[in-house]
């Protein structure tokens, strides 16, 4: 399978209906990277990593998970895989460890050597029936039935959900430790602070369609800086609201505010032109560039 793509979508699109719920999603997933999947509510997330397992069919387009189309791959395809669901179902009267063991045994045993240690790390009872279960719990047991078996591929939807922040760093390490092993994580999460850590690289969805995928370091560089300049005397506002790479310009006597995005050199040369007596400069947080791509009416689809 050298030099193929873990994932491949292309031109996915999915009606219910008259209801359109993707519209060309078209992305690829590199062997070994960590790629974030991010949207708001609705935006087709799920139904996008539902027809990635085959457990929706498309209305049209393509899908290639570690080189075999899924309605093809069969158990074979589904062993390499490791699912965590948005929505996780549970038998309700099976104790948790009897639920991972029966699974390990669909798995030819892969898995089973693991059990233990991952429900030690995150403290779970294997002993309880699943229906006695906190959600907190319940969540633990669908993350150790994900990366018990070491899958090559990762299939993460929202997979820190109902978790405290200490068991939220866990899965983290979790994460960080497959790709050190060798796998690929495809991971769905509303919580934009940890695909932000983990992720190389980000695709935006939006009503069903890909308006972004970029690196996250190429998204720090967008997000840009909010910068504060402090003059001893008054200065203009026209000579700032007209610079390139500005926005959201605020000039007041002596001290103008504004939202950097690019390169520094025109603002510094027309402050230099004035007695500057103090400045500051913080980096934008990455969710205030999401929220922009939340908010637009019209975006850029990514072909």
């Amino acid at each position: 399978m050298s030099g193929e793509p873990a994932l491949r979508a292309e031109e996915l699109v999915k009606d219910y209906g008259k209801t359109r719920a993707l519209s060309g999603v078209t992305l690829q997933v590199e062997p070994g990277e960590v790629f974030g999947f991010i949207g708001p509510n609705g935006a087709g997330k799920s139904t996008t990593i539902r027809i990635m397992l085959d457990l929706l069919r498309p209305t049209s387009g393509t899908v290639e998970v570690l080189g075999r189309r899924p309605r093809k791959g069969g158990p074979d395809l589904r062993r390499r895989i490791g699912y965590l669901p948005g929505e996780l179902v549970l038998p309700p009267k099976r104790k948790a460890g009897e639920y991972l063991a029966h699974l390990a045994k669909l798995r030819a045993g892969a898995g089973a050597d693991l059990i233990e240690p991952l429900a030690k790390r995150f403290g779970l009872d294997l002993d309880k029936p699943i229906k006695s279960l906190s959600k907190g719990n319940k969540q633990k047991v669908g993350v150790t039935q994900a990366f018990m078996h070491r899958p090559e591929l990762l299939i993460l939807d929202e997979p820190t959900s109902g978790l405290d922040p200490l068991l939220q760093q866990e899965v983290m390490a979790l994460v960080h430790e497959a790709v050190a092993g060798g796998s690929t994580v495809f991971m769905s999460s509303h919580v934009l602070s940890e695909v932000e850590e983990i992720a190389g690289r980000v695709g935006i969805l939006r009503a069903g369609k890909m308006v972004d995928i970029s690196s996250i370091d190429d998204l720090r560089s967008r997000a840009g800086q909010w910068v504060e300049l402090r003059f001893a005397s008054p200065v203009s506002a026209e000579e700032f609201t007209r610079l390139p790479g500005l926005s959201e310009v605020e000039v007041t006597d002596h001290r103008v505010t504004c939202l950097l995005q690019g390169e520094p050199n025109a603002l510094l040369k027309t402050a230099a032109r004035h007695h500057v007596v103090g400045w500051s400069a913080k980096d934008r947080d990455l969710e205030e560039l999401f929220l922009d791509f939340y908010r637009t009416e019209e975006a850029t689809d990514v072909r």
